[in-house]
């Protein structure tokens, strides 16, 4: 019963996305403008576009797997403040966006905002950011596209090495239908990639990110926030000092 529960209400389990009402007003501390992306199946994306006073470049965030953009660009606002732009997208079902979910859907809306930056932006001036379920879409995202740089906050080997992790008595591989395999984008990249993850993340494993490290890519750096958890990482100096080091 258990194992028919992980298939059958996997997204459930995996996406965990609050609503927001179409005419919701956004609220932040720098400007930004709102936007909706239609794509070809008809669903509608949502998105937020930060700008800086005077832009070092921008970010593609693609965040967590819980809560809408009321939330999440107040997390990014973090960047605005460093003087990027940051472009970031409501999944679908997450907060006013709308749509099928599916893991081929994830990609093709990713695709979607980073040939909108090609609009006004160099591919040398597009780095792409990936948090926690946002880290697999972002890789993928770096493996079929030029940017300037990958950094991935607390990232998952794969889907798979996550749920065995919390189920290892059930034959995840067979019940997933998300797989999202971060191990096997990273290979294909052709830019600085950038991991931070907490040595005490209570959710998506250190091991799982630091497995990583195995692929033995050159262009590859890991940075550990000793007793950081998953959601807490912006508490530690070790944070700042790596994004610091990576943003340069």
């Amino acid at each position: 019963m258990v194992g028919a529960s992980l298939y059958f209400f996997q997204e459930k389990l995996l996406f965990l996305p609050t609503k927001l009402e179409q005419d919701y007003q956004f609220e932040f501390n720098y400007p930004f403008e709102e936007l909706f992306f239609k794509t070809g199946d008809d669903a509608l994306i949502n998105a937020l576009h930060f700008k800086a006073e005077t832009p070092k470049g921008v970010i593609l965030y693609f965040h967590g797997n819980a809560g809408d953009l009321s939330r999440w660009g107040k997390i990014t606002e973090y960047f605005v403040g460093l003087n990027y732009d940051v472009l970031i997208i409501d999944y679908r079902t997450y907060g006013k966006s709308i749509g099928k979910l599916s893991e081929a859907a994830f990609y093709k809306d990713a695709q979607l905002c980073y040939d909108y930056l090609l609009k006004s932006y160099s591919v040398n001036d597009i780095t792409l950011y990936g948090r926690s379920l946002g880290t697999g879409i972002a890789s993928y995202l770096a493996s079929n596209n030029k940017v300037k740089q990958l950094i991935l906050e607390t990232p998952y080997y794969s889907i798979e090495d996550v749920a065995k992790s919390r189920f290892p008595f059930f034959l995840v591989k067979r019940l997933l239908k998300y797989k999202f395999p971060t191990y096997k984008y990273l290979p294909n990249t052709n830019c600085e990639i950038s991991i931070i993850h907490g040595r005490a993340d209570n959710i998506v494993p250190y091991e799982s990110g630091k497995k990583l490290l195995e692929l033995d890519i050159p262009n590859l750096s890991f940075y550990t926030v000793e007793n950081g958890n998953h959601n807490n990482l912006i508490e530690f100096e070790a944070y700042h000092q790596a994004i610091k080091t990576i943003l340069k």
